[in-house]
């Protein structure tokens, strides 16, 4: 019986009526003020000089500029959109000139940054290789000291071969 039961307002006309009769009412509210602005306006026409004209045409003007901004503004989003979906290897975005002291500063900073990233990396991979550099530096400092005595060994030799030859020109 549910589903064979209509489910039609009865009051479906009266819901339509009552919209109709709300828009009216709306409509006798709004219609005072808009006689009351039109005659506003008709006697501003009136007592209007050309000087009124002028701002009018200033602030038409100025609009003008920003519709055509606005415009070029839209268009330019879109041709950017279009580049950013399509995928050009070849193709770069235009940068204002307004960023080409930025864009070097940058460029200048990524330079940088390479090269501390390269330097970086470099003793990271050096750091597997430590224990043999260690032990290399052991066996060098052990060399060197060697070296040392046998200077040291050295010198005094020359030191007593001075003294004697001191001593055989003396005699």
């Amino acid at each position: 019986l549910d589903l064979t039961c209509r489910r039609t307002p009865c009051f479906a006309k009266f819901s339509e009526m009552e919209k109709a009769l709300n828009m009216e009412a709306e409509i006798n509210e709004v219609q005072p003020l808009l006689l009351s602005v039109y005659t506003q306006h008709l006697h501003l026409e009136d007592n209007s000089s050309t000087l009124q004209f002028y701002f009018i045409g200033k602030k038409c003007e100025i609009l003008q500029d920003m519709n055509k901004h606005l415009e070029a503004i839209l268009k330019e989003k879109r041709d950017l959109r279009k580049r950013l979906i399509k995928h050009r290897c070849q193709e770069s975005l235009p940068i204002e000139a307004t960023f080409h002291k930025c864009i070097v500063e940058l460029l200048t900073e990524a330079v940088t940054f390479i090269e501390k990233l390269e330097s970086h990396l470099q003793s990271v991979r050096s750091i597997p290789q430590i224990p043999h550099i260690m032990n290399n530096m052991d066996t060098t400092l052990s060399k060197t000291k060697v070296l040392m005595i046998e200077l040291e060994e050295l010198t005094e030799q020359i030191l007593k071969w001075e003294k004697l030859q001191k001593e055989v020109y003396s005699n």
